[in-house]
């Protein structure tokens, strides 16, 4: 089956190898250079420890450069088109000493510039790390696709990720019985935001990290109700 039948069906394909161990290595650095020069909400620390960012793009918009290799920026244009866009960025750790789970959920908020513009269309507003975001309508999320890139292996011991396959439908007759996801360091998972998932707490005793690039791409700039993304960064320059 390939990456596109994947994705309509289960809701999310697991692309191996995409990234060299060295290609890993300098997105590392590149990214921890950023956060130790930049000052803002957008990095997240805890003992002056670096453990996340909600907002990539407002220290490393390079970032767009990763998604454009043919083997993903092929796979975003046929799945969201040639107008797709790069909307948010996103960083997290999770450090074999400060470990941490989340319950099943679906990514349903995206980042905009404003969210006290009246709408009928988005809901829920709230705030995170400095940056405006609002709940988004399913039609909306049903046209992105998440692309997240692994910056250590992601095994049973470092709190993987677990998804329902099929649950992206939002038919609970397609659902498939949850299933827990492994990578290599360099894999990408691409997966689409409706897609039920939740996140287990690492094992105790473990010393591995599981560091994520989370990157989300939109079909088209054009939001309803006059509301605007936050960002959005083209995959090809026109």
């Amino acid at each position: 089956m390939n990456t596109m039948e994947d994705l309509a069906r289960q809701g999310y394909a697991m692309l191996p190898g995409v990234f060299t161990s060295e290609e890993v290595e300098r997105i590392t650095q590149r990214l921890f250079e950023d956060f130790a020069a930049y000052s803002g909400p957008a990095v997240l620390k805890s003992r002056d420890r670096i453990y996340g960012s909600r907002n990539l793009l407002a220290t490393s918009t390079w970032l767009l450069e990763l998604a454009q290799k043919p083997v993903l920026g092929d796979l975003l244009e046929a799945a969201l088109g040639n107008d797709v866009g790069l909307v948010r960025g996103l960083f997290f750790d999770k450090p074999p000493d400060r470990s941490w789970s989340l319950p099943w959920h679906r990514d349903r908020t995206i980042a905009v510039r404003d969210n006290t513009l009246p709408t009928t269309s988005f809901k829920s507003p709230t705030r995170k790390a400095g940056i405006a975001h609002l709940e988004a309508p399913d039609e909306l999320l049903a046209n992105m696709l998440t692309l997240r890139i692994h910056l250590d292996a992601m095994t049973a011991e470092n709190g993987p990720l677990a998804v329902i396959p099929g649950s992206h439908r939002l038919d609970i007759a397609k659902e498939e019985p949850p299933l827990v996801l492994q990578a290599s360091a360099g894999d990408v998972l691409a997966m689409r935001p409706l897609l039920s998932h939740s996140s287990s707490m690492s094992k105790e005793g473990t010393t591995a990290h599981r560091r994520i690039v989370h990157l989300e791409f939109a079909a088209t700039k054009q939001l309803p109700d006059g509301i605007e993304w936050n960002d959005f960064l083209p995959l090809r320059a026109t």
